[in-house]
């Protein structure tokens, strides 16, 4: 068969779906040259399915770029229209007027922490980000609006700001890396940390108007983002879910299952903007995913409520979470029954000391255990080492024992200056294993006074408001200590022999850290609690 009769063959086998192969022979005629990347994202078609194309064409090549010869152009029936993505775009014509803002979010997208495969990170493009800021403002009423970014690693909260600053944002992510960048920006991004899988932090429960989520391509991921989503709504009769999802045009019945997941929580679908969302990667699906607008109905509170009953913790399509993840090595049970625990938090075997009460981790991280146990051992699955220091803030057993999917080393190096973090509460150590795979943590006497007695009211209240107990913990005698900023008595820890008034210690942790005022400690980023002991730590000036 010739090339031409390869090429003719290939255009009708896809019949109406061409549009995409000629549109992507139509760049390749044009004189410039194309690597395969770009040609993938520019025409949204699956990497596999432009390589079926470019084996069949006549190419000539310069390094990794490839284009059709001049002497072949004429061919070719190229007289399309190359650029299908205005057909899901209503805000194309607007990303011109922004051109400064764009050149921002590209410097800010390059300089983000870089991507983690095993939570299915890909960067979104900065007119992606930009886009999606300009599309919330032409369909919906920003100003005094609330926005939830379940997730955001594409930074789509900081593009929101910039272009509408009368609209309040907040984001929940389980990347304290992402969120200390965005709090950098100084922007007046809410942070908070969480895992999806263990619940909305609760500050974040029925706030928000809008949500807008890009989470994980499989059905348990998609759902899981969306229930959640849904869960941050205060307006649960005109709030809308925002959610980007996209499939390689050969594999529709996943998109299916998708779809499938969201019809289970009774969404209301919207609208669907084809390939609104283009990526610097993702090539099995083009570089590209839709954008989904859903609208709760009545009967989403139910379906929601029934499917995180079932909740899975595999959602990603890779890592050690991914949904065809071997099933986890159970833990050393050697290792927890020598340790005689009087509670177990986590997935255990069933057979494993039966007469002994059990929590799930989420419960635990929900509210305070309503027994006081002295001994707690919990099973820290792979793909949740990042709430390990909140599950331990979670309990105020006297000896914890964490039994961990991989070498406690390793676990306890995803999350540097941990035990400088926790040194206020508890002495961390490796706990005696066969396998290593273990973690203790001794909770440590209280002090008697002084800013580590800040410090350690707060890290042992952890299922309270931050400021409710800062403030308490200062207006007791001998609370010294410096939080950084000046409030009429003083620095924010800086109580003195008699403690602060109420009204005194009020306004200063309110002008020392104003993002604790609604918080609870287990859902601060890290980088929040380390700066709060740093600096409440800190001498008084003189």
């Amino acid at each position: 068969m010739s090339g031409h009769e390869a090429i003719d063959e290939l255009l009708a086998e896809a019949g109406v779906d061409g549009l995409r192969l000629r549109g992507a022979l139509a760049l390749l005629s044009g004189g410039r040259w194309w690597t395969l990347g770009d040609l993938v994202r520019e025409t949204a078609t699956s990497r596999r399915t432009i390589e079926s194309l470019l084996r069949v064409l006549p190419l000539e090549h310069s390094g990794d770029r490839v284009r059709i010869p001049s002497d072949q152009v004429n061919r070719y029936n190229v007289s399309i229209v190359t650029d299908i993505s205005g057909l899901g775009n209503p805000v194309a014509g607007m990303v011109a007027e922004h051109s400064a803002t764009l050149e921002r979010l590209e410097t800010l997208i390059a300089g983000a922490p870089r991507g983690r495969h095993a939570l299915d990170h890909v960067s979104a493009t900065a007119e992606t980000v930009l886009r999606r800021a300009l599309l919330l403002g032409r369909r919906f009423w920003l100003p005094g609006a609330r926005l939830l970014c379940v997730g955001d690693h594409d930074l789509t909260s900081l593009a929101v700001r910039m272009i509408h600053p009368e609209a309040e944002v907040a984001v929940a992510d389980v990347d304290d890396r992402i969120l200390e960048y965005i709090d950098a920006q100084d922007l007046g991004v809410r942070t908070r940390w969480t895992d999806l899988r263990l619940g909305l932090p609760p500050s974040l429960r029925g706030w928000a108007d809008l949500a807008i989520t890009d989470p994980p391509y499989t059905p348990e991921g998609i759902g899981l983002f969306a229930a959640r989503a849904a869960e941050g709504l205060r307006d649960r009769d005109r709030g809308r879910i925002l959610v980007a999802y996209g499939a390689s045009e050969r594999t529709p019945m996943l998109a299916l299952k998708v779809q499938k997941a969201l019809f289970d929580l009774n969404l209301l679908n919207e609208a669907i903007f084809p390939h609104f969302n283009r990526y610097h990667g993702a090539e099995a699906i083009g570089s590209a995913a839709d954008l989904y607008v859903l609208r709760p109905t009545t009967k989403t509170w139910p379906a929601i409520a029934a499917r995180l009953d079932r909740l899975a913790t595999a959602i990603y399509t890779q890592g050690p979470q991914s949904v065809e993840s071997a099933p986890a090595a159970p833990p050393d049970e050697a290792a927890v029954t020598a340790f005689g625990p009087d509670l177990l938090a986590g997935d255990w075997p069933r057979g494993l000391l039966p007469q002994v009460p059990r929590t799930r981790l989420a419960t635990l991280l929900a509210k305070p255990y309503a027994a006081d146990p002295e001994r707690v051992a919990i099973a820290l699955p792979a793909g949740l080492e990042a709430a390990l220091p909140r599950l331990l803030l979670a309990t105020r057993a006297r000896h914890v024992r964490v039994l961990t999917a991989g070498p406690v080393a390793d676990t306890v190096a995803d999350l540097p200056e941990l035990a400088d973090l926790l040194a206020p509460v508890y002495r961390l150590t490796a706990a005696p294993s066969e396998a290593g795979h273990a973690l203790d943590a001794v909770r440590l006497s209280p002090p008697d006074g002084g800013p580590d007695r800040v410090v350690r009211r707060i890290m042992d209240s952890a299922h309270g408001k931050v400021a409710n107990t800062w403030r308490e913990a200062l207006t007791e005698p001998g609370a010294t200590g410096s939080a950084g900023a000046a409030g009429p008595a003083g620095p924010a820890g800086a109580a003195g022999a008699a403690g602060l008034t109420k009204r005194q210690a009020r306004a200063a942790v309110e002008e020392a850290a104003p993002w604790a005022l609604d918080a609870t400690l287990l859902e601060l980023p890290l980088h929040r609690l380390a700066w709060m002991r740093a600096r409440i730590d800190a001498p008084s000036p003189a």
